[in-house]
């Protein structure tokens, strides 16, 4: 142990003479101050955790650890337990009880608890160890006595903690997924001794689990007239016994109170009667278990579990039962019985339960099958021998407790762990996973059970107490009772096995001793030629030294083929704040450990590789400097240099900071101007030559501005400065990838007018042609603004004479709603020659065109999520153009166009109709408008920079595709963003729509034009489509079709547009032309209705006169149902209730097709009457059921029959169980006298096999039953069957 001074890099230490007399201040102990010390190795050895003395016997809250640990705060009571500490060393080090523990994997408590026991049983572990695997005949990986031989080696010769148990559960055929299944721990033994059978059969461990654990008992019934008896000898493995009487509140108080019980006769009488062979008549009888043989090893399962018939829950019964650490069991034995002629069939009274016995409660359930054997019995010379002496196996039949295997929770589920006392030295250990500690006789009787606190003596449904489950004794012989084999008596081949088991632990100790001394660190580099950032992590011994780290972490980084190894090196560095903290001249041979100051889980630091150009020299980092990124601005060119990287000292004035500044990048320090940039767009200009940097807030890494030029410019404010607005642009300019619509805007033009009542071809926007040919064949920026420019004044002009001369041309027929749809006023089409050019394209153009490409529109948009909210990121971009003026003075943009000439077009526009917005909530609040009150575009009041220019992208972005790289001022809004696109697009802003396109190419379409391209980064890629956007009080509106009796019931139709103040009856006008263009749909206005969709579900129909937002709640992206008629609609009112029928023919095996019915009010009566009219059912005779699910509520036909809760003593539908309050409930209903179809097995199978087909299709494969718990099955070849058919 040493001291180490504080603020050091490599700490002075001073060995500490523990045998010393000195003061801590005669040992340097520095007083005020933090002093380390320094645990080292002695002598090789690590430092180890004193333990207390474990033979002083004291009954501490340590030593009498045996249950989970307690939760923070809880009080002291019976089932509380008190935790040991331990830290995590210790985990690797085995438990001072010379125990080793078994990890738990998840849930695999019971199998520990399991496993711990029969390590613990000498005859079961000598029995083991005497078997020999042959390799030959087996695979060592699927056998399960070999991994249980491997598994008891380790428990007993391991020097670790705790040991895993995957290998013995890869033996059972278990996945990972196994390890997440609570089990029973009394069917894993059940199981497992059953499995055991059978892998030894044919070896002389052969009979060992019935040597060991087998009894025999008598299943009997006598005639209380005649005397005669009928009985079966049958065998168990354990015996079952009851907490409490059937139909009792009270408990057994012992388990010798329920053993008597056990075999307590009951009498059989009144309607119970037995038939008497001899009497030939049904007789009263007594019928009974006794008992006539007791195993060496005897186990008692306590019935806790049980079911509440009250409340139908599976609960845990926590009643106090007592239990002896040594029990008589000569007062259950029948002598007289045991000298019966053992002639009779053995068979298993539990056949269905592997084996297991039942209780009294079960016994009346038997049968005199002799011909099938399904359990385990002993030859009857066997059983001679054993119980040669009556008398004396009477005398003898004192067992010992060794084992009790407790369930501490509910029925729920809970935590197994195991008390067991070692026949060493008759010590009782608490095996908890991978925790062992020594228990008393007094921790025990804790486990006999009874609820604590204010719960009550008796337990509900999830109650949780700790107590006792399973409970095995061992018979006190001392002729049979063995001890375990010492280490010199093991057979040859569990040596060998011992050994090599050694050899593997060591060499795992060995490999954790290297990872205990590797240092794991961050590592970066920046590649010299691709010049990208690289991650890894370095992994390194404390001892290799700093030249061979930088060899190692040179390979890491694959640069033998780019840079020799002479021109790299690695340095400290931040990677948070990109910081280079030191460098480490003159070190290369110092131990890595050393440097990173030891071996740690996790370092505060990282390390950087750096290199350099052959004629290059490193620049030396000292601990203590700052880095600052110097970016050169030139005011001129408006540009922003890359940065230069500078070191300087924080007590360095700005004046001395000038002075290295202008050495670095020779420019004159006496006119130059510093801005640092001490957070995002946080930009402050260093004025006071005197102040230091620390002072002006410089931190470990910095970024500043410098300038140094003669202009005029220094002499104005600060923010009114060009270097400001330079800078400030330069801060909030980001780079975006724009992909333009691949189809002409003729064809979209010529579909917007499609969808007009009128269908004139001449209402289309001049403007569209000017994608087409500027943009595809990359032409100029420039020429595409210019032409583009002329277009849009000549379409302004042409507007504002339409608005002075009226519109002779358009219908007076032709609602608001249709004047939304147009793109523009109609117009004379004659009036210019690109109208007649554009005209005559669009009468040439392939009509079919549009219908194709407006429905994949609508699909993909079907596919995306609804969500319109973009996420919030914030980035800053580096650009180099022009800075921008959109005030009102016509100040020309970097493109050469004007700002009125782009807006000119779309303020006449605004001024005709209502604020433009997108597909949001929020509409009514106004906050959406595209322009504010002055008309003036909002994008127009500040300094918004825009430049665009095309972009070459790449082969696999699809040929045909148009791409702008845009730099944009990330403040704009989206509705300024949109209008600077419109040359570029060919459309007018309302006619486009914006998606943004995510990492995993999903793309959301960003609707909320008052809102920034703030949460838009650098590089993010935007595709415009084509389509009108939404104005204020506008909807975007999915439709599909309702085909209620089709397989897949739900039809994406098209995407329409509603209104506020719409009536439905309007909005279904407003459908009809565009389902005869786009889906081919002819309907009138009276054979369709329209109505609310939920997820599949049908819900409330729409009326014609309901208005949407007064009557009718609408959002964004929403979505309803378009159902097409059969006949006139019967809904008139909403106090009318529609829903959707289907008869169930149970003698057919057959659904009908769904009927609708529309009720006047919720009555039960009602929907009967309505039933009985469509179906000729007598009223009396009909039943029905609610379906469960989403529409259309498939289900089995053959589950229906039982599986729905059919008839609901109801009088009305709102109510429990049905909760009809909604249109669209699917009801079945079935004529009760119809008898249902007797199928074959054949017929069952072939149907089963074509209902399981059709609901997998429809994907309402869904089961209504509980959770049905897995089977624990241990699979004898290694792996489960794989055929599902057998499960």
């Amino acid at each position: 142990m040493v001291p180490g001074e504080e603020n050091q890099l490599v700490p002075k230490e001073a060995p500490l003479d523990h045998t010393s007399d000195k003061s801590l201040l005669d040992a340097n102990f520095e007083p005020g101050k933090k002093n380390f010390l320094h645990l080292t190795d002695k002598d090789g050895e690590q430092p180890q955790i004193m333990l207390e003395d474990s033979s002083a016997g004291d009954d501490s809250a340590h030593d009498r650890f045996i249950g989970p640990l307690p939760r923070e705060g809880s009080v002291g009571s019976t089932s509380d337990y008190v935790s040991q500490s331990y830290s995590y060393s210790s985990i690797l080090n085995k438990s001072e009880t010379g125990y080793v523990g078994l990890v738990n994997q998840a849930m695999t408590c019971y199998l520990n608890s399991l496993l711990q026991t029969l390590f613990m049983t000498p005859e079961f572990r000598n029995a083991l160890y005497k078997w020999e695997f042959e390799e030959s005949e087996e695979d060592p990986v699927t056998s399960i006595p070999y991994q249980l031989q491997r598994l008891f080696v380790l428990l007993q010769t391991s020097k670790k903690r705790a040991i895993e148990t995957t290998d013995v559960t890869r033996s059972f055929g278990w996945d990972s997924s196994e390890a997440w299944q609570q089990h029973d721990v009394q069917e894993l033994c059940r199981v497992m001794f059953d499995a055991l059978e059978q892998k030894w059969k044919q070896t002389e461990q052969a009979d060992l689990i019935n040597e060991l654990y087998q009894g025999k008992l008598k299943d009997y019934v006598r005639c209380l007239e005649c005397g005669y008896e009928g009985w079966r000898i049958d065998t168990y493995l354990d015996i079952p016994l009851v907490i409490r009487p059937y139909g009792s509140s009270q408990a057994f108080a012992s388990v010798e109170e329920a053993l008597h019980a056990f075999i307590q006769p009951e009498i059989l009488d009144g309607p119970n009667q037995y038939f008497c062979e001899r009497c030939k008549k049904k007789c009263d009888a007594r019928k009974g278990l006794r008992f006539l043989h007791f195993p060496y090893l005897l186990t008692l399962q306590l019935k806790r579990f049980d079911f509440d018939y009250t409340t139908m829950h599976r609960i845990k019964l926590n009643d106090r039962m007592t239990f002896p650490e040594e029990l008589d069991m000569s007062t259950f034995i029948d002598v007289e019985d045991e000298k019966s002629p053992q002639t009779e069939s053995c068979t298993d009274s539990g056949a269905e339960n592997e084996g297991s016995c039942h209780s009294d409660q079960m016994s009346n359930d038997f049968s005199n099958d002799d011909g099938v054997d399904e359990g385990i019995c002993l030859e009857s010379n066997s059983g001679t021998e054993k119980i040669s002496k009556p008398g004396l196996e009477k005398n003898s039949l004192i067992y010992e407790l060794f084992s009790v295997m407790v369930h501490s929770g509910s029925a729920a589920g809970g935590h197994y762990y195991a008390c067991i006392k070692s026949f060493s030295d008759d010590q009782w250990y608490s095996f908890n996973d991978q925790h062992v500690s020594r228990i008393t006789q007094e921790d025990i009787k804790k486990t006999h059970g009874g609820s604590s606190g204010s719960r009550g003596y008796y337990s509900s449904a999830f109650a949780s107490s700790t107590n006792a489950y399973m409970l095995i004794y061992r018979l006190k012989d001392p002729t049979r009772n063995a001890k375990f084999l010492e280490v010199d008596e093991y057979p040859e081949h569990i040596k060998n096995l011992v050994q090599r088991e050694r050899e593997l632990e060591e060499q795992e100790k060995r490999q954790r001793e290297i990872e205990r001394n590797t240092c794991k660190i961050k590592l970066f580099c920046l590649h010299p030629v691709k010049q990208v950032m690289m991650e890894n992590k370095l992994e390194v011994h404390k001892d290799k030294t700093l030249k061979e780290a930088v060899e190692i972490a040179y390979k890491m980084m694959d640069l033998e083929e780019v840079i020799p190894v002479d021109c790299c090196r690695l340095v400290k560095y931040d990677e948070f704040h990109d910081y280079l903290e030191r460098s480490y001249e003159g070190e290369e041979d110092t131990p890595m450990g050393l440097l990173l100051g030891g071996v740690k889980s996790t370092y505060m630091f990282d390390l950087l590789l750096e290199t350099r150009k052959p004629d290059q020299v490193f620049q030396s980092y000292k601990p203590g400097e700052v880095m600052v990124k110097v970016h050169v601005v030139d005011l001129k060119a408006e540009s922003v240099a890359a940065p230069i990287t500078v070191r300087a000292y924080l007590n360095q004035t700005i004046t001395e900071f000038k002075q290295l500044i202008s050495k670095a990048i020779h420019l004159p320090a006496e006119t130059m101007r510093i801005v640092l940039e001490r957070c995002y767009n946080d930009l402050r200009l260093l004025t006071v030559p005197s102040k230091t940097l620390k002072a002006e807030g410089f931190f470990r890494s910095n970024k500043v501005f410098v300038e140094s030029s003669e202009s005029l410019d220094y002499q104005m404010a600060f923010t009114d400065s060009h270097l400001w607005k330079l800078l400030d642009r330069h801060a909030n300019t980001i780079r975006l990838f724009v992909l333009l619509p691949e189809q002409s805007p003729g064809s979209y033009s010529k579909r917007t007018a499609y969808q007009k009542a009128g269908g004139d071809s001449g209402n289309v926007d001049d403007d569209c042609e000017r994608v087409k040919g500027p943009v595809g064949n990359l032409k100029s920026v420039e020429a595409i603004l210019e032409e583009s420019t002329e277009k849009l004044k000549s379409l302004s002009l042409q507007q504002q004479q339409d608005g002075d001369n009226g519109d002779s041309s358009k219908s007076t027929e032709t609602s608001d709603f249709e004047n939304i749809e147009s793109p523009l006023n109609e117009r004379d089409s004659s009036t210019s020659v690109d109208n007649r050019e554009l005209e005559q394209h669009l009468q040439t153009s392939d009509p079919e065109n549009f219908q194709s490409e407006e429905r994949s529109d609508s699909d993909v948009n079907n596919d995306r999520s609804t969500s319109s909210v973009d996420s919030d990121i914030l980035s800053s971009s580096h650009s180099s153009d022009t800075l921008c003026n959109a005030d009102n003075a016509q100040i020309p943009l970097a493109n050469g166009l004007d700002t009125h000439s782009i807006t000119s077009s779309r303020r006449t526009k605004s001024n005709e109709g209502k604020k433009e917005t997108w597909d949001t909530a929020e509409e009514d609040s106004g906050t959406d408008s595209e322009y504010d009150e002055s008309g003036k575009s909002r994008g127009e009041i500040q300094y918004m920079y825009f430049k665009a220019e095309p972009y070459a992208a790449d082969e696999g972005s699809g040929e045909g595709h148009k791409w702008l790289m845009v730099h944009v001022d990330k403040r704009i809004t989206l509705a300024a963003f949109k209008q600077h696109l419109e040359p570029f697009v060919g459309v007018l802003s309302s006619h486009f729509k914006v998606f943004r396109v995510y990492a995993s190419n999903q793309e959301f379409e960003s609707v909320r034009l008052n809102e920034t391209l703030s949460s838009f980064s650098d590089d993010n890629k935007i595709t415009i489509r084509l389509g009108r956007a939404l104005k204020k009080g506008e909807y975007r509106v999915k439709v599909y079709q309702l085909l209620v009796n089709e397989q897949e019931p739900c039809k994406f139709l098209l995407d329409a547009v509603f209104a506020k103040g719409m009536t439905v009856r309007q909005s279904k006008e407003e459908l009809i032309p565009q389902l005869r263009e786009q889906c081919g749909l002819e309907l009138s206005i009276d054979r369709f209705r329209l109505r609310k969709k939920t997820w599949k579900n049908p819900g409330t129909v729409f009326l014609d006169y309901h208005i949407y937002e007064e009557d009718i709640n609408i959002s964004s992206n929403w979505e309803v149902f378009l159902e097409v008629l059969d006949g006139v609609e019967k809904m008139k009112s909403m106090s009318q209730l529609a829903v959707l029928s289907r008869r169930w023919r149970p003698s057919e095996m057959k659904l009908d097709p769904f009927q609708e019915v529309v009720l006047e009010s919720s009555s039960v009566d009602e929907l009967r009457e309505k039933l009985c009219e469509i179906s000729g059912i007598p009223l009396d005779d009909i039943e029905f059921a609610k379906g469960r699910g989403t529409f259309p509520c498939d289900i089995s036909v053959l589950d229906i029959h039982q599986d729905l809760d059919w008839n609901p003593k109801v009088s009305t539908l709102n109510v429990w169980p049905l909760y009809i309050c909604d249109d669209g409930a699917v009801i079945f209903y079935r004529d009760k006298t119809e008898e249902l179809m007797e199928l074959t097995d054949e017929q069952r199978n072939e149907l089963m096999k074509k209902e399981s087909s059709r609901l997998q299709k429809t994907g309402h494969r869904v089961t209504y039953s509980p959770r049905k718990e897995k089977a624990l099955k241990i699979y004898l070849d290694g792996a489960p069957n794989k055929d599902l058919t057998q499960d």
